[in-house]
C-alpha cells in the first residue's frame, strides 16, 4: 500500500487524529481508588496519543476534537500541542466538560484495575457532522479513528460514518476497533463497530477484542469478517501481531494460514498502558515511509516496547536510526531481543548489546 497526499491543501499533513482525549488522573501509589492518598495529572486518549507518538517520531500530525471551555481542556490542547501536534482545530465547548478520568496502577486486564470515567456530557460528546471542520480533519495523508468516537453519542457515531464514507480524494482511513466494553451502554450495538471497520483501509484489533465484540476467534476469521480493508492486524497480545495485507493474503503464509506474522520483544514491563496506540503509531509511521508488512509490525512492536517500559501512557519513540536498526535484525537476533526501561536512550554500543537477553 502507497500512501498519497490529499488534495492540493496547502495544510497538508502526514496523519490526522480525531478523537476524545482527557486528563488523567494516574495514582501516587499502588492499591484500590479508595485508597489511593493522591493522583498525578497527565493526558490520556487513543487518538492523540497516536498523533503525539508520530509527531515525537518527526511526522506532521494534527489533532481534531472539542474540549471544555476550562482548566482542563486548557491543559489537553497544550500538553498535546507541545509535543508538535497541529491542536489550531480543537474546539471550545462553553458549556460541556473536558473529560477526565481516574485509573489505578498496573495491568487493564487485572482483575483489581479500576477506572472511573467521568466523561458523560462531554464537550468532546457533541462532535458531529456539523461541529467539526471537515475540510481539516481530511487534510491528511492518513485519517486516524477509533472505535471509541463511535461510542460517545449518536453525534459522533454519524460524524464516524461520514468520515469513514467513500468518497473522491478521501485519505487513507486508519481504524483502531479500541472496543471499550463499557462505553457502550443500553441500545447501543458494539457490531457498529465491524461496519466502521469494512469501511476504513487499515484496521487494527486485538483477538481479545474480536472475541468480546463480534464473537470471532482467530486471526483468519477476524480478516474473513473484514474483507474489505487493504491491511487488517490482529494483535495477539505478547504473542505478537498478525497483518493480513492485500497484496501478500495467501503468499506469505505460516503453518497456521496467517499472512504475515512478528513475535512481540520480550519486554521489562514497567506498566501495561497505552501500548495499543504506540503499536498503531509504530505502524502508521512505517507505512508512511512505505516500509514493507513485516517492519511495519516491528516498528510497532517497537514503539509499544517504548511505551510498556516507562510508567504512563504515552512515552516518546525510539530514535528512528535504533528502531530502524532493531527493525532489520535477522530472525534469531529478534526472537532474542529484550527491552527494558530507558532502552530508547540507549547508545549505538547499548542497543548493540540489546540485541541479546
Amino acid at each position: 500500500m502507497t500512501v498519497t497526499g490529499t488534495g492540493n491543501a496547502p495544510d497538508v499533513v502526514d496523519v490526522v487524529a480525531l478523537g476524545e482525549s482527557m486528563v488523567t488522573f494516574l495514582p501516587s501509589r499502588p492499591g484500590r481508588l479508595a485508597d489511593v492518598p493522591a493522583f498525578h495529572r497527565s493526558i490520556g486518549g487513543a487518538e492523540s496519543n497516536v498523533a503525539c507518538t508520530l509527531a515525537a517520531a518527526g511526522h506532521t500530525t494534527r489533532w481534531v476534537s472539542r474540549v471544555g471551555a476550562d482548566g482542563f481542556g486548557d491543559h489537553l490542547v497544550e500538553a498535546i500541542g507541545a509535543y508538535g501536534v497541529d491542536v489550531s482545530h480543537v474546539r471550545r465547548d462553553p458549556s460541556r466538560p473536558t473529560g477526565v478520568y481516574f485509573r489505578t496502577a498496573g495491568d487493564r486486564a487485572g482483575d483489581t484495575h479500576e477506572v472511573a470515567y467521568y466523561r458523560a456530557g462531554s464537550a468532546a460528546s457533541a462532535m458531529s457532522p456539523a461541529g467539526v471542520d471537515l475540510e481539516a480533519v481530511r487534510a491528511g495523508r492518513v485519517l486516524h479513528l477509533s472505535g471509541i468516537t463511535a461510542a460517545l453519542s449518536q453525534d459522533c457515531l454519524a460524524l464516524m460514518r461520514e468520515l469513514t464514507g467513500p468518497r473522491p480524494g478521501r485519505p487513507l482511513i486508519s481504524f483502531d476497533v479500541n472496543h471499550r466494553p463499557g462505553l457502550w451502554g443500553e441500545g447501543q450495538d458494539p457490531d457498529v463497530l465491524l461496519e466502521l471497520a469494512r469501511r476504513a483501509d487499515i484496521v487494527f484489533v486485538g483477538d481479545d477484542e474480536a472475541r468480546q465484540a463480534w464473537g470471532l476467534h482467530g486471526a483468519r476469521a477476524v480478516r474473513e469478517a473484514l474483507p474489505e480493508p487493504e491491511i487488517v492486524v490482529v494483535k495477539q497480545g505478547k504473542g505478537g501481531a498478525v497483518a493480513f495485507d492485500k497484496e501478500t493474503d495467501g503468499l506469505c503464509e505460516d503453518a497456521d494460514g496467517t499472512a504475515t506474522f512478528v513475535r512481540a520483544v520480550h519486554v521489562d514491563v514497567v506498566a501495561a498502558v497505552g501500548a495499543g496506540d504506540a503499536f498503531a503509531a509504530g505502524f502508521l509511521s512505517a507505512t508512511l515511509r512505505g516500509l514493507p508488512v513485516r517492519d511495519r509490525l516491528r516498528h510497532g512492536h517497537l514503539a509499544a516496547a517504548a511505551t510498556l517500559t516507562t510508567p504512563g501512557d504515552l512515552a516518546p519513540p525510539p530514535p528512528r536510526p535504533l528502531a530502524d536498526r532493531l527493525a532489520a535484525l535477522d530472525a534469531p537476533a529478534w526472537e532474542k531481543l529484550r527491552l527494558g526501561p530507558g532502552w530508547t536512550t540507549a547508545d549505538t554500543e547499548a542497543a548493540e548489546e540489546a540485541r541479546t537477553p
